[in-house]
């Protein structure tokens, strides 16, 4: 119906924006930034690559078990009072970094910090995306989280440069006080908890009052437009998490995606420290940015892909990507093999954290998307936990060389594909 709202456009994709412009921040200063952080930690008499790679892994695994809660809360409250209190969580743990001297302190800055991360970032934000989108869902996730591989390419370079010209200690409360003010003052203006409190369905429908038939009608016409899996979930809001746990796809993915994060993470964590084998400072920093940069050119065509063949098996495609790339780096045969590993691994990352979201979406719906992801989500973290953690142990224990290391990160990988293969299909 012409309308100003329709003339303005639908209000999800003002919401997609502000979503890739805050994971921009949320994961350009923790996710891809956890190389540096390691890096510089790991050369403090205090520390080292083992101890600096635990506390990685305490990040993710604390951020894991506080996304039940974020899950619990984003439910029945306005998602950007999450956010907002994450980023604060995040802004004081990331500004500590750069006063630790003890293990314990370092490894209690991490625990928090991943809190922060978990209410500010990926829950929440897919958490949106899921409520405006249900026709157009794959490429709204593609867009927002393309703010993933972003911060990579613009926040993770400067935060090397940083580190190199000023002391850590300057350079900690400095990222995150951006961490700060990249996340709030964008959430709160622009991001709303539901289409339904704009007066919209899903997919930009407006609800006028005493027209409740009109709505019911036109929100049948959208979901028409899905799969006959998709149309039977939508229509009734999904399944509830009791039953999507009692099905054999629900336990594969997040079995498969313990492994495939246990890689992707782990490879993520040490890439700045595998590209020193190589190259110089200088050098390195230029060359971490081609994983974010690869990440937002394999999502975005991943997006599009998705709507042209299968998702399973576009899924799968990516696994063994996955796998191929960490064998490449692995090799650590010139820099030449090293700057195509890290580009067939970035057009894994970004595609892959997509892909779990967009798949729990399209099996179990969206009535309890957020508890099935959050659990999903704890369990993949414990790959994320020891992902960092064992690539830096079997490194100090490999004389300081990565190829083992991201040799056993390959086979992770195969681990995970196999288990999401014997998952079945979506509709089991």
């Amino acid at each position: 119906m012409p309308d100003s709202a329709s003339k303005q456009g639908y209000y999800g994709w003002k919401v997609v924006g502000a979503i890739l412009f805050i994971l921009t921040f949320t994961s350009g200063l923790s996710f891809y930034n956890h190389a540096i952080y390691l890096n510089v930690l790991a050369a403090r008499p205090a520390f080292s690559v083992q101890t600096t790679s635990i506390a990685i892994s305490i990040f993710f695994l604390s951020g894991g078990v506080a996304g039940l809660w974020v899950a619990k809360f984003v439910q029945d409250y306005d998602p950007r009072y999450c956010i907002c209190v994450g980023a604060v969580i995040s802004f004081v743990s990331l500004s500590s970094l750069g006063y630790v001297d003890a293990v314990w302190q370092l490894y209690l800055s991490y625990a928090f910090f991943g809190v922060g991360f978990a209410a500010s970032a990926l829950i929440p934000a897919t958490t949106l995306v899921t409520r405006w989108f249900h026709k157009k869902r794959a490429m709204a996730l593609s867009i927002a989280s393309t703010g993933l591989s972003l911060g990579g390419v613009i926040l993770t370079p400067l935060s090397a440069l940083l580190v190199e010209n000023v002391s850590f200690t300057t350079a900690a409360p400095i990222l995150g006080l951006v961490y700060l003010l990249g996340v709030i003052p964008v959430s709160w203006i622009w991001l709303r908890p539901s289409p339904e409190s704009m007066g919209l369905n899903a997919d930009g429908v407006i609800v006028e009052q005493g027209d409740e038939a009109a709505t019911v009608e036109a929100a049948t016409v959208d979901v028409a437009a899905s799969s006959a899996k998709n149309d039977e979930l939508l229509s009734s809001g999904g399944i509830s998490f009791k039953q999507a746990r009692q099905g054999r796809f629900f336990w594969g993915i997040s079995l498969a995606y313990i492994f495939l994060m246990m890689a992707q993470v782990g490879g993520i964590a040490h890439q700045y420290g595998l590209a020193r084998e190589l190259l110089t400072d200088s050098q390195t920093a230029l060359a971490v940015a081609i994983l974010p940069v690869a990440s937002i050119f394999g999502r975005l065509i991943g997006g599009w892909l998705i709507g042209q063949m299968s998702i399973r098996l576009f899924a799968m495609a990516m696994m063994v990507l996955q796998a191929s790339s960490l064998l490449v780096l692995a090799g650590g045969y010139s820099v030449l093999s090293l700057c195509i590993g890290l580009a067939m691994f970035g057009a894994t990352v970004g595609n892959l954290l997509m892909l779990q979201p967009l798949l729990i979406a399209d099996a179990f719906g969206i009535r309890d998307y957020a508890k099935i992801f959050s659990v999903a989500s704890l369990m993949s973290s414990w790959g994320t936990a020891a992902g960092p953690a064992l690539l830096g142990y079997i490194y100090t224990s490999n004389q300081d060389h990565y190829q083992l290391a991201y040799s056993i990160a390959a086979m992770a990988g195969v681990l995970g594909l196999l288990l999401f293969v014997s998952a079945g299909s979506l509709k089991k």
